[in-house]
C-alpha cells in the first residue's frame, strides 16, 4: 500500500498550492468591453478594476443612464472573463472533485 503524506507534508503542499494560485491571480489581466468598445475596463485575477476607458462618443450629458449601463456591462464582462480564465488555469489545481470553488473568491 502506498505511503500517505503526513500532516506537515500536506500543509506544505497546501501552502505551495495557495502561493501558486495567488501568483496566477496577481498575474492575470483581462479586459471587458461594452458598446462595441466604447467602454473598456481592465481587471486583475482578484477581480479588482485596474483601469477604465470611456470613449468621448459614449458621453452624452442628456443620457447619463446609457453610460452607467455601459460601465456596468463592461465590468460584468471583465468579471466573467476573470472567472473563466481562473477556471481554465486552476480548475483542477486543488485536486478536489469539480476543481477549486471559484465562486468563493
Amino acid at each position: 500500500m502506498p505511503k500517505l503524506p503526513n500532516m506537515s507534508q500536506m500543509m506544505g503542499m497546501a501552502q505551495s498550492m495557495a502561493k501558486r494560485m495567488e501568483e496566477e491571480m496577481d498575474a492575470l489581466q483581462v479586459e471587458g468591453q461594452a458598446g462595441g468598445g466604447m467602454v473598456t475596463v481592465s481587471m486583475d485575477g482578484h477581480k479588482r478594476l485596474k483601469s477604465l476607458r470611456i470613449s468621448p462618443e459614449a458621453v452624452d450629458p442628456a443620457d447619463v443612464e446609457m453610460l452607467q449601463d455601459l460601465v456596468l456591462a463592461a465590468v460584468n464582462d471583465a468579471r466573467a472573463r476573470v472567472e473563466e480564465k481562473l477556471k481554465e488555469k486552476m480548475g483542477g489545481l486543488a485536486g478536489m472533485p469539480g476543481g477549486f470553488p471559484f465562486g468563493a473568491l
